[in-house]
């Protein structure tokens, strides 16, 4: 998978390189311990989805400049200042195989080096005067704490409907996406029109994004093998709600019965796993999130025909392939 990802990256890979070289900067502090744990940051990145969306929207859409960097930038640092506070949230331990901040440097420095990364991140947007870069973004964070708060107050009593889950991952998940697309466009275009047709394209990307992984919990991993994760954190997703909505009632009372008492016993796990492959939960939420595939394409499509747009159906594509 990372040849295609280089493939997808071909047309903005001087763009990506450069972006290194400012993301760094950008998070550079006279503070040394705070130097040493953004160092450590900078050093153990994902795959940068998100700046890749930023090049990819402007480029298709016009001529990339320093309020493209700057916005690619600004989406990085939020992104990586709302992982920090996750981890803790979490009590994670880990996060993509490396030690987390939080395990590392404990819990309070962790939740400051969160705290300077957004006050870091909105001092740049207001320092270049990209106001529209800080509304994009401080609405995209607003709504990814409503969508957490959102779901851990339903998880108490797990009565998550259909479209309070697509409410829920709409604001969690695909509002950074969306706010990612839409600062490419904004970066290069003052249309209004146009950034909204960004926006609605990263916002369905990241909805297919997020239904993929939940059906990684049901077995679409490496290997094959279902994890279980979601039940033991008493998450609600697409390929359970459904289940759940197309059982009787008696059914439904025990599922959720484990999911509420026994979600650390492994043999229920296993059982709750079962219940949702044999109702077709699988199946149904993978049509979902192939129709939110379906509506980025078709989204995709109402742009100018570039390098840069193939690239980004491709990496729509990688995102509903990807195997973790």
């Amino acid at each position: 998978m990372a040849g295609t990802l280089n493939i997808i990256k071909a047309p903005i890979t001087e763009e990506l390189k450069k972006f290194e070289k400012h993301f760094k900067a950008s998070m550079k502090s006279n503070v040394a311990l705070l130097d040493k744990v953004t160092y450590y940051i900078v050093q153990r990145k994902g795959k940068q989805m998100r700046p890749m969306f930023v090049f990819l929207a402007a480029k298709m859409c016009g001529e990339i400049g320093d309020s493209t960097y700057n916005a690619a930038s600004l989406t990085e640092i939020l992104h990586t200042a709302t992982l920090v506070h996750d981890d803790v949230v979490d009590d994670s331990m880990q996060r993509r195989g490396f030690f987390s901040i939080n395990a590392l440097w404990k819990n309070k420095i962790a939740v400051l080096v969160g705290d300077f990364l957004f006050a870091r991140g909105f001092l740049m947007a207001i320092d270049n005067k990209e106001y529209q870069h800080l509304h994009i973004l401080s609405d995209a964070v607003k709504k990814m704490s409503e969508g957490e708060l959102l779901q851990l107050e339903k998880a108490r009593r797990l009565d998550i409907s259909e479209d309070l889950y697509y409410s829920i991952i709409r604001d969690k998940t695909a509002s950074l996406l969306a706010s990612a697309c839409s600062l490419g466009v904004a970066s290069v275009s003052t249309d209004p029109e146009l950034i909204e047709r960004g926006r609605l394209l990263g916002e369905n990307i990241g909805m297919a994004f997020q239904i993929k992984d939940d059906l990684f919990d049901y077995g679409e991993g490496d290997i094959g093998k279902p994890k279980g994760i979601d039940i033991k954190e008493k998450k609600m997703t697409l390929p359970l709600i459904y289940a759940l909505q197309n059982t009787n009632k008696a059914t439904k009372r025990r599922i959720i019965n484990i999911i509420k008492k026994d979600s650390e016993n492994p043999v229920k796990v296993k059982e709750v796993i079962s219940f949702v492959l044999d109702s077709g939960g699988m199946q149904y939420a993978q049509d979902v999130m192939l129709s939110y595939q379906q509506s980025a394409f078709d989204i995709l499509d109402t742009f100018a025909d570039n390098e840069a747009r193939s690239s980004i159906r491709s990496l729509i594509q990688y995102v509903t392939d990807r195997k973790k």
